[in-house]
């Protein structure tokens, strides 16, 4: 097997959530343990990070990998979706996953896989795994594909655990309450092993509480310990600080290249995990911290996160895709006028669009807006046709496209040096728009 032929199996052949939703989706830790099996259990050849969350869990992620990379440490990165390349999924120090090592891991264990029948994202995850022992990381970051309790990172057994936020999302799957999601997510918390929570919530308390209790756990929440402010931003950056919430002493400034406000509650949440990580006796120190969130994208490649990507006109895309994250992303739109703003707007079929339609409307407004609906190439992706149908409820008109490259040239038609484009809706969007973006 070559490279290319190894992509066709993973991609195209193993059942996968990106593509056929909660029908791909083995929603229990059995295959993940015969695999893992399989590879003499990896994962317990390496130091491991574990994050969950709603929203957040890929900034936390790849803040704190950057950090600790400032610091030295040799660090293994799992995350998804992928945008571009599948191997963005597996990063070692910024670095994508060699194309021989997942030839090699593919080809190898292929007949020995089958007999297990996996799904992408638990074979990605073995393959990771398997990846980050063979490399010898100091610690790896691993961030869960969906909910925590059976996600299939979750035979892990981490230094730390981190639960960013909950929000709705995936509803069908982990439940209709954040009372329910919350019990998912908290599923990662381990035997006496540390957890930060990131966002505080009179819903949410009681389970992370008592999880956290019930497993001897020490917790903290973040958001009750820290805040932060922003104290200059531009395009690029914004300058931070954190203060203590209890006697408002400064604690640390630092510079964040991961921009958008909501950036600060991330920032929080990394900080206090990192807190943890010093007082276990790593050595962290202010500079490997002032380092790391300034050079987040430098360091670990992250892309999608309010990324601008040209600035005449100001070009920027973010991969936010439920109604708590677009809630944030239409409030940072909305900082951006008297700007006119093209929205390049597209969604997953299994998610509330219609409540993130409605956020748009209410938070951005309609004056000086442009709409181009639009679908991603993933088979997932909800019809334009039906989110302009659904726009017209909140006042909102735009035109129907049916790729993300058109969508986009359309927008880029319109817009003047001075205005605004923006791409989001879905992960599955963005990674379209940047393929075409960087090709083009």
């Amino acid at each position: 097997m070559n490279y290319e032929s190894c992509l066709d199996f993973l991609l195209g052949q193993l059942p996968m959530f990106q593509q056929q939703g909660k029908k791909a989706l083995k929603y229990d830790l059995s295959n993940i343990v015969g695999l893992c099996a399989l590879l003499n259990n990896p994962q317990k050849n390496f130091k491991s990070i574990h994050i969950a969350g709603t929203n957040g869990k890929g900034s936390v992620s790849h803040q704190i990998a950057s950090i600790l990379q400032s610091a030295g440490y040799k660090i293994g990165l799992y995350t998804s979706p992928h945008l571009v390349d599948f191997r963005e999924r597996i990063r070692i120090n910024g670095q994508l996953i060699e194309k021989e090592f997942v030839t090699q891991f593919v080809a190898n264990g292929l007949e020995q896989f089958k007999s297990i029948n996996p799904t992408f994202f638990e074979l990605t995850t073995a393959m990771a795994f398997a990846y980050f022992a063979s490399e010898k990381v100091d610690f790896a970051v691993i961030e869960t594909g969906l909910g925590g309790r059976l996600d299939s990172t979750n035979i892990i057994l981490p230094l730390l655990s981190i639960i960013t936020n909950i929000s709705y999302d995936h509803t069908d799957i982990l439940g209709d309450t954040l009372e329910k999601i919350a019990f998912e997510k908290a599923g990662i918390i381990k035997p006496n092993i540390p957890v930060v929570i990131g966002e505080r919530n009179d819903s949410t308390l009681p389970v992370f509480t008592s999880k956290a209790l019930q497993e001897h756990a020490p917790i903290v929440f973040a958001d009750s310990k820290y805040t932060a402010n922003i104290l200059n931003e531009n395009f690029d950056s914004f300058e931070f600080e954190i203060i203590e919430r209890t006697n408002q002493n400064f604690v640390f400034k630092g510079v964040s290249d991961l921009i958008g406000r909501y950036q600060l509650k991330n920032i929080v949440t990394s900080y206090c995990a990192l807190e943890i990580l010093r007082d276990l006796g790593y050595a962290i120190s202010d500079v490997n911290l002032y380092e790391g969130y300034k050079n987040v994208k430098q360091r670990t490649g992250l892309m999608g996160r309010w990324q601008v990507v040209q600035k005449d006109p100001l070009i920027i895309c973010d991969t936010a895709h439920n109604p708590s994250g677009i809630e944030q992303i239409a409030q940072q739109l909305s900082m951006l006028k008297p700007r006119r703003i093209h929205i390049v707007l597209g969604f997953s079929a299994d998610k509330n669009y219609q409540l993130m339609l409605k956020m748009l409307a209410e938070i951005v407004g309609n004056k000086g807006i442009s709409y181009y609906f639009t679908r991603s190439s993933v088979s997932r992706s909800l019809d334009p046709i039906e989110i302009a149908r659904v726009a017209t409820g909140f006042s909102i008109e735009g035109e129907v496209y049916s790729e993300v490259s058109s969508a986009f040239e359309s927008a880029k038609q319109y817009a003047s040096s001075e205005d605004v484009i923006f791409i989001g809706g879905s992960n599955f969007v963005v990674g379209d728009f940047l393929k075409y973006y960087i090709v083009k």
